[in-house]
């Protein structure tokens, strides 16, 4: 939410003390009720978007019979296959496994931008310049951070998704799939994707929260609330701006970013691409071959409605999380 309030920073101040209430700073929340109340109501809403998760990669992995399918075709098909179990395949190790990281995440956002604020305060620039550059060194740091713990997490996910599919490795269970990538590549398995993830993150989050914080502006805006306002929003009204803005900021986000997803995750599950160690050349050669350009957005139906229900989600979430955490 950091970003958020970057965002927000530009507004003309009229505007700003009005839509005050939808902007609760770090230094008002009771963090362990934060942590516990998050942990609960992302897990919840993981769980509501984890099956187009899992149509989507197995859409984007090779040799699955299911690429040239629609999304809806997948999504029935693996009903009838596997039935419930097997559209939730991963989820007891995403869903466990994502707790801690998500403490470590928010945790180093607000730290590393509370730290940037006080290192760039006294200096001479306007205050939507200082806010900026804190929150982008926050955001940085947290994506970071967010690499180095979520990469093993999404490869043992991942490999759990698409088990019985040509060219993946046969597992048991996420600490089977650990022994075994351990074994065979050592913590280079456990971390494929790493770099592509860490390159590409940022930026990507750079243009959810672009996307975001102008789709927010122009919705307040379009609904009168112009630099001479005088009214605050309601409730619903905040809540239904911040779910707007969340789906196309999403939207926007996996129309950039699913070439690179589909990449990623055939990086991070196939083993069959000849000798030597999977890298990001042979992924990419791989789909050229297969699909041309088109292979690049594998599975992006999934993709675009996870994303755009993820991004009202997650931001409606994040901010009943954050009220609900508000010291008494």
């Amino acid at each position: 939410m950091a970003a958020f309030e970057a965002a927000e920073a530009g507004t003309p101040p009229q505007l700003a003390e009005a839509l005050a209430d939808t902007n609760i700073h770090w230094d008002r929340l009771d963090k362990t009720r934060f942590h516990v109340i998050g942990a609960v109501l992302f897990t919840v809403q993981c769980g509501l978007l984890h099956p187009t998760a899992v149509v989507k990669t197995r859409m984007q992995v090779a040799g699955s019979g299911l690429s040239q399918m629609r999304g809806v075709s997948v999504f029935a098909q693996i009903l009838k296959t596997e039935g419930i179990p097997g559209i939730f395949r991963g989820f007891g190790t995403s869903a466990i496994g994502s707790i801690p990281g998500r403490v470590l995440v928010l945790s180093s956002l607000e730290m590393s931008k509370d730290m940037s604020l006080k290192y760039l305060e006294g200096s001479n620039m306007p205050e939507a310049t200082r806010l900026g550059i804190a929150n982008g060194v926050a955001g940085m740091l947290s994506n970071l951070v967010s690499c180095v713990y979520f990469v093993p997490l999404d490869v043992v996910g991942q490999r759990l998704m698409v088990q019985g599919l040509p060219g993946t490795m046969p597992c048991n269970g996420p600490f089977d799939v650990i022994r075994k990538v351990m074994r065979s590549e050592g913590i280079r398995g456990i971390y494929r994707g790493f770099g592509l993830t860490a390159l590409t993150q940022s930026p990507a989050s750079a243009l959810w929260w672009g996307t975001y914080g102008a789709a927010q502006h122009m919705i307040w805006r379009s609904l009168g609330y112009r630099d001479n306002v005088e009214k605050k929003p309601s409730f619903v009204e905040m809540v239904s701006v911040q779910a707007s803005a969340g789906m196309v900021a999403g939207a926007a986000s996996s129309v950039i970013t699913t070439p690179i997803d589909t990449v990623k995750t055939r990086l991070q599950v196939m083993d069959n691409y000849g000798d030597g160690r999977p890298s990001v050349i042979k992924t990419t050669k791989a789909l050229l071959k297969e699909d041309g350009w088109w292979g690049f957005y594998r599975g992006f139906g999934p993709r675009f409605l996870n994303m755009s229900l993820y991004g009202t989600t997650m931001i409606v979430t994040y901010e009943l999380i954050k009220r609900l955490s508000v010291k008494q």
